[in-house]
């Protein structure tokens, strides 16, 4: 696991108070890991702060899976 996927689960983690070992990349907020939209939100707006970035509302919308949220934010880091 990378350094943004752990950080990603661990937010996840901490918003749903679920142990970090049931979240998995395919694994859907409101389906698989029972997160609402407001929970969804809520992780959304704590990644913004974490890494400095700006979820747009499109972009918050279609999320809907760990993986897709680790997407996203890879592609708005810098090359290294």
């Amino acid at each position: 696991m990378d350094e943004i996927e752990n950080k990603i689960k661990n937010i996840i983690s901490r918003q749903l108070g679920i142990k970090i070992e049931d979240i998995h990349n395919n694994s859907r907020f409101v389906h698989d890991i029972k997160g609402d939209s407001l929970d969804t939100v809520e992780m959304l707006l704590t990644i913004e702060d974490e890494f400095g970035i700006e979820v747009t509302e499109e972009i918050a919308e279609s999320v809907e899976t760990v993986q897709m949220v680790i997407d996203f934010v890879k592609s708005l880091q810098p090359a290294s």
